[in-house]
């Protein structure tokens, strides 16, 4: 399947997905954050949807923070690596990510198509798993496959956001029911008030680590080499490896410290 650059038609579904309450079952509700829940077809593929009320944060700050991977890398316990790729268009390109799963679960890594748009005083950043020629899957971890991924943030005026966070990922594997329900009581939100958090310390570090650079703002920036969509395709889950990792127990996995309150 051909790769297609998200259009104004495809933020503003994206949208109004974060916005809606049909169909959505609330999971985690507690304090500032909410989980949501909505299963779709295959109950692998669970789309978690969350929000949380950022004080003190602009709207700009938090785009930022999402965006700076360099940053990524002092906040995101989770992560293994992260790249950006190359460049699509001025608001598209492809990057990988990778992130650590509870041992003995096998780790996960994602190659993804992200676009981003300001929208009034939205700003929205959503991507979805593409396939790479020179970035196959890795013998360590297991590609996983983002169907739809992405951010949502509201401005509620001078110094305070709201940020959606809505994903729907085939992890390419039998995962036990634990591992399911573990992500919406407790994964997300930790993950949601980690983002806050580091929202909170952006502004220091950014001014000491390049405070001008913001490619995803200004795109002349941007020097990362140049993609050809055509040399992209869509990745379909059907044609990666599907693992069974369904037996493993939570007494034997070994979590990780990020999943303990901070």
């Amino acid at each position: 399947m051909p790769v297609q650059i998200p259009d104004d038609t495809d933020f503003l579904s994206f949208r109004d997905q974060c916005e809606s309450q049909d169909g959505w079952v609330a999971r985690y509700n507690k304090g500032v954050v909410t989980v949501w829940c909505r299963d779709e077809e295959c109950k692998t593929v669970q789309k978690l949807k969350m929000r949380i009320v950022c004080k003190d944060v602009t709207a700009e700050t938090l785009y930022d923070v999402l965006h700076d991977t360099s940053y990524r890398k002092k906040w995101d316990t989770n992560m293994i690596d992260t790249f950006d790729i190359g460049r699509l268009t001025v608001n598209a390109d492809v990057g990988y990510y990778s992130w650590k799963c509870p041992s003995p679960l096998k780790n996960r890594d994602f190659v993804t198509m992200r676009s981003w748009l300001p929208l009034g005083n939205d700003y929205l950043i959503i991507n979805y798993s593409v396939k790479h020629p020179e970035y196959p899957p890795k013998k360590d971890c297991v590609r996983a496959v983002s169907l739809l991924t992405g951010y949502l943030i509201q401005s509620n005026g001078a110094n305070c956001c709201t940020l959606y966070y809505l994903t729907q990922v085939d992890p390419r594997g039998s995962l036990p029911k634990w591992v399911v329900n573990r992500a919406s009581q407790l994964v997300a939100p930790k993950a949601m008030k980690k983002i806050y958090k580091a929202c909170l310390k952006y502004p220091e570090w950014k001014r000491k680590h390049e405070p001008n650079l913001k490619p995803w703002r200004y795109p002349e920036q941007n020097m990362l080499p140049c993609i050809n969509v055509a040399d992209l395709t869509v990745q379909r889950a059907d044609s990666l490896e599907n693992i069974d990792e369904s037996s493993v127990s939570e007494e034997k996995a070994q979590h990780h410290s990020d999943d303990e309150e901070t």
